[in-house]
């Protein structure tokens, strides 16, 4: 993976930690908190795409409206579950199992639909992440059980949050590095429709719209600003080197992220979630020596 590459992807994982601990450490979930932080994101970061690609969006084909209409429903639906999750299950234990299980779905998609390759110590790399997720998430201990109810609920909304990433990670991945179009322009054009579809439903929850917007303007911000940039840097890194090398190599935010849970949240098992989080730095590393 060329070094430029590896330097927005280093970028995005702290910012993707960043975004995910406000998520975390604000308790809020369900269609309003990701409606404000669609909306918000959509004008926040329009002067950029429209100052720097109101050309390109006037001769965008149907099939890169296809992939931004794509994008911005498996996006909700990943946001809907993410917050579900985090209601649920420690920062810990969701936040590695959605990110391991999601680049290794990404990264195997990838060889399989866009015809890359992975060599030796990619695939080395690719199973030291999974090595490492696995630890994160109880290690031995998953497989002896009895396993907690919270532990079980953080693997399985964990999973099916790795699920979503892998298919957006697909989508878009395609759309920046085959189909061409500038990562700001189509993100923010998926962050748009994305509030586009949820209008309606925030439109029926209306009466408590105001109450979480002051309650949660905060994290909406946060959210709002960092998850795009953090994005935007992912879908730049896609340009550079192929998405079976880029997906996995996000995973640098779980060493960030676990630090957060352990510190920050005081949640527990932090030797043995740092650990697993070593390992899929590690996996990172062979990913980056790979191509």
């Amino acid at each position: 993976m060329p070094l430029s590459a590896l330097a927005l992807v280093l970028a995005a994982a702290l910012l993707h930690a960043l975004w995910n601990l406000a998520a975390k450490r604000s308790g809020a979930s369900g269609v309003l908190f990701v409606f404000g932080c669609s909306a918000l994101s959509a004008v926040l970061w329009a002067p950029l795409a429209l100052g720097w690609h109101a050309q390109a969006l006037a001769g965008l084909p149907f099939e890169v409206w296809t992939a931004v209409g794509a994008s911005a429903v498996i996006h909700v639906l990943y946001f809907l579950t993410l917050l579900r999750a985090y209601e649920l299950a420690d920062l810990s234990v969701v936040y590695p199992v959605a990110r391991g299980t999601g680049p290794l779905l990404a990264a195997l998609a990838a060889v399989a639909l866009l015809g890359e390759t992975l060599s030796a110590m990619a695939l080395a790399g690719l199973l030291m992440i999974v090595a490492g997720t696995f630890t994160i998430a109880g290690g031995a201990s998953v497989l002896r059980g009895p396993i907690s109810a919270a532990t079980l609920s953080g693997l399985g909304w964990g999973l099916l949050t790795g699920v979503l990433i892998a298919a957006y990670t697909i989508n878009d991945g395609r759309a920046v590095r085959v189909l061409g179009v500038p990562p700001l322009l189509f993100d923010w054009l998926g962050i748009t429709c994305r509030a586009v579809l949820l209008a309606p439903l925030a439109w029926l929850r209306r009466a408590r719209l105001g109450e979480v917007l002051r309650s949660d303007w905060r994290p909406m911000l946060v959210v709002a600003l960092l998850s795009p940039a953090a994005y935007i840097l992912v879908l730049a890194a896609m340009t550079l080197a192929p998405v079976s090398l880029v997906a996995p190599a996000r995973e640098l935010s779980l060493l960030i992220a676990t630090l957060f849970g352990a510190r920050l949240l005081g949640e527990p098992d932090m030797w043995r979630r740092l650990s697993g989080a070593l390992l899929i730095a590690c996996g990172v590393l062979a990913l980056s020596l790979s191509a």
